[in-house]
């Protein structure tokens, strides 16, 4: 049944989506996306893109938007789509919740042994590959269109992707501001 599926999928993305939303974002994907096929690929990218707009943990908020794909697109009415989006969310927070109750007074008081130190210096370039993965797995054709099909998109989104870049990078403008502009920049060039 595809609702055990969702909550057992997103069970193991909690367990294993260390480095927060973001370095779950490649995980969500592969599940979703390449491994079940729940979702396609162009839906994954306006997921991820409503997740990036909405409050609250990416992570959580692209779970929730999963899980109600998925079940609509499997046919099921609105009701059972809220009932998948309530399940792959939290089958998502369950594996930290949990780990949380039973580790925090234990990490609290061997937080600062070489032991605790050696595992999370062994973490940090797993969490930095995670967010490198996501942010490869998202610089496809849905999100910057194809050179080959329609060369003034895919341009139009390569400058608007280095604009942000070197503008929230280097001129430190504040990322809703280049979110903003980049939206207006967008509806007018490609409308």
């Amino acid at each position: 049944m595809i609702f055990l599926s969702l909550f057992i999928t997103f069970f193991g993305i909690g367990i294993f989506g260390f480095g927060g939303g973001y370095g779950m974002l490649s995980l969500i994907q592969t599940e979703t996306v390449v491994r079940h096929s729940w979702i396609s690929s162009a839906e994954f990218a306006n997921i991820v893109a409503i997740s990036q707009m909405t409050p609250g943990p990416i992570g959580i908020n692209a779970a929730t938007y999963c899980g109600y794909t998925a079940i609509h697109n499997a046919g099921f009415g609105n009701t059972l789509a809220i009932a998948g989006s309530c399940i792959a969310t939290f089958a998502l927070v369950l594996p930290s919740f949990i780990l949380m109750i039973l580790i925090s007074r234990m990490f609290m008081k061997y937080m600062h042994t070489v032991v605790i130190q050696s595992i999370f210096a062994g973490l940090r370039p797993v969490v930095v590959g995670l967010l490198a993965a996501a942010t490869l797995l998202l610089c496809n054709k849905e999100n910057f269109g194809s050179m080959h099909t329609d060369p003034w998109t895919f341009w139009v989104s390569v400058s608007l992707f280095v604009a942000t870049f070197v503008g929230t990078q280097y001129v430190k403008i504040n990322p809703i501001h280049m979110i903003l502009c980049a939206a207006f920049a967008g509806l007018i060039l490609l409308y």
